[in-house]
């Protein structure tokens, strides 16, 4: 991932003194998984899951409280505090901090939504067919989670149909057999740096 973080680190700040870094797609197509390990190569940078943010009432509706409660306060350079959801208590939990930092990497469906996106300094698309992606996180949550998965499709069609972000990525990732493939997006601008091929690392998890 050099040549992206190099890239990265080039980046103007987009929200106050922090670069915040989206990085969305369709549920299991491995967000989480690079989101943790390029979070790791900008210097350990916090990652901010949406899934914390979700919640079963508002799988997409959040994102009045994340600007209240994330965005606003980071924009003016103060620690933001947010309450993580608890997927299976289902109630939101003790308040946690996200100092500002140098990045932060926001991770989820819907991280490249149209009331975020003028707060990222880049928009990073994971690059897989939704049905394929689908069939991960249901291979991945088992069957007890079926019912929730059937919902779950239907209102991610909904978002992506009223509020696309694959169209606003500034660069695609997918996912090889070891390390990821990074090419330009639908909004970004070819360049030197822009395409990116890490072929040696450990075999991506999901």
């Amino acid at each position: 991932m050099d040549t992206l973080v190099s890239r990265l680190r080039r980046l103007p700040p987009s929200c106050g003194p922090v670069r915040l870094i989206g990085v969305d797609g369709h549920a299991g197509s491995g967000k989480s998984t690079f989101a943790g390990e390029l979070a790791r190569e900008l210097g350990d940078a916090p990652v901010l899951h949406l899934d914390d943010i979700a919640s079963h009432d508002e799988l997409f509706a959040w994102d009045a409280r994340l600007l209240a409660q994330v965005i606003e306060p980071l924009g003016r350079g103060e620690t933001a505090l947010y309450s993580p959801y608890d997927w299976r208590a289902r109630r939101f939990g003790a308040e946690r901090a996200l100092p500002p930092a140098p990045f932060i990497v926001i991770e989820g469906v819907g991280a490249g939504r149209r009331t975020l996106r003028p707060h990222l300094a880049q928009l990073l698309w994971m690059e897989m067919p939704p049905e394929e992606s689908w069939e991960r996180g249901r291979s991945r949550d088992g069957e007890e989670q079926r019912a929730f998965w059937a919902g779950w499709v239907r209102a991610e069609r909904r978002h992506f149909a009223e509020d696309p972000s694959r169209p606003h990525a500034d660069l695609l990732v997918r996912q090889l057999r070891e390390g990821y493939e990074v090419l330009p997006g639908p909004a970004g601008t070819v360049g030197p740096d822009l395409e990116i091929t890490d072929r040696d690392d450990p075999p991506a998890l999901w």
